[in-house]
């Protein structure tokens, strides 16, 4: 369809980038104001309200994305979500890694990106930490390790079996109860499913609006893991490297987290108070960026994205991220990995 805009002067791929960086500052502003965040259902203090934020937000995205599946705008055969050889091993060590990465830096990636935008200084740090280990994880010194777990895989079919349609309401229905029995406000609410839209739009911009038979760009939707190891790379080498989808929707994240925090008032500057602190984010850090590339994306990526697609490799992904981030919080209940010295500056809270 990109050829038929008349656009002269943009390529798709640099189209796809203009359409990353709106996505991004839509999912950046309505992230910051909803505090979406897959960690707070699990170790928060207001779990069921987090739920409800984050399942309303997968209802619209599971039913969107299933709805243009069938009026043929989008198609997922032969996409990373629909293999048949499942990775079992990986997905699961990784899922239960960067589940309790995301316990011990209090965030997920997207929201340390949003984080970050707002101001938190340890959330950045993490997320340099995290692209560094992910690249190190898909190419450098730990990627033996990585594609020997990879070569363990199972025969199973690359979907949930059954209708499409009835599985999309199925598992949006059931999103929609629990969302609206959180105790959330309907404007809250609202906004959450304005964000789960915004996974179908990604799908039908990259995989639709933008298809180009003459210069194809990947189909992809939010994710996380990809962008900030692309982002991270185009920074330090923007002369060699072209900036692409995942840029774009990396700093269209900062941006509109970042006008929204101002905005709000809500922008403050924070970084770490102790280094028992810094040393369990560097270590949660470590265990997202190796997780996330053997599960195959972050709670975003694989979780909000991947879900809606019905895909049984994403489904089994964001099962293992939430039952590792349950296991390290069960761990840090009995032996406590306090935040800071033996005495802390309460000024400076974690993040959240």
């Amino acid at each position: 369809m990109f050829e038929q805009l008349g656009f002269e002067t943009l390529t798709a791929p640099q189209a796809a980038l203009w359409f990353a960086l709106i996505l991004g500052c839509a999912f950046g502003a309505l992230a910051q104001i909803t505090r979406l965040c897959f960690r707070r259902m699990i170790d928060g203090e207001d779990r069921r309200q987090a739920a409800g934020i984050w399942l309303m937000a997968l209802a619209t995205a599971t039913l969107g994305t299933q709805a243009a599946t069938l009026m043929g705008w989008i198609d997922f055969a032969g996409h990373r979500f629909m293999v048949t050889n499942l990775p079992v091993v990986a997905i699961v060590v990784g899922g239960f890694a960067f589940g309790a990465g995301m316990i011990l830096t209090r965030g997920c990636v997207s929201r340390l990106t949003v984080l970050s935008a707002s101001g938190n200084l340890r959330a950045l740090l993490v997320l340099v930490v995290f692209a560094i280990v992910a690249h190190a994880t898909l190419k450098g010194v730990l990627s033996g390790l990585h594609t020997s777990l990879k070569a363990i895989t199972m025969e199973l079919a690359p979907a949930l079996p059954g209708t499409p349609l009835l599985l999309a309401a199925l598992i949006a229905g059931a999103a929609l109860v629990f969302a609206w029995r959180s105790g959330l406000g309907a404007g809250m609410l609202g906004l959450a499913a304005l964000l789960g839209l915004l996974v179908p739009l990604g799908w039908v911009g990259t995989g639709y609006i933008l298809f180009d038979d003459f210069d194809p760009i990947a189909l992809q939707s939010l994710s996380f893991t990809a962008p900030v190891t692309e982002t991270l790379f185009w920074v330090v080498a923007s002369t060699a490297i072209a900036p692409g989808f995942g840029v774009g929707l990396m700093g269209g994240t900062v941006l509109g987290a970042g006008s929204a925090a101002l905005l709000r008032g809500q922008f403050a500057w924070s970084s770490f108070d102790s280094p028992r602190q810094t040393a369990r984010y560097l270590a949660g850090a470590g265990l997202m960026g190796f997780g996330a590339v053997l599960a195959g994306g972050c709670t975003v990526g694989a979780g909000l994205s991947g879900v809606p697609t019905l895909s049984f490799a994403a489904i089994l992904a964001l099962t293992a991220i939430a039952l590792g981030g349950a296991l390290m919080r069960f761990l840090l209940a009995v032996v406590p990995f306090e935040y800071g010295s033996k005495a802390p500056n309460t000024s400076v809270q974690p993040a959240t």
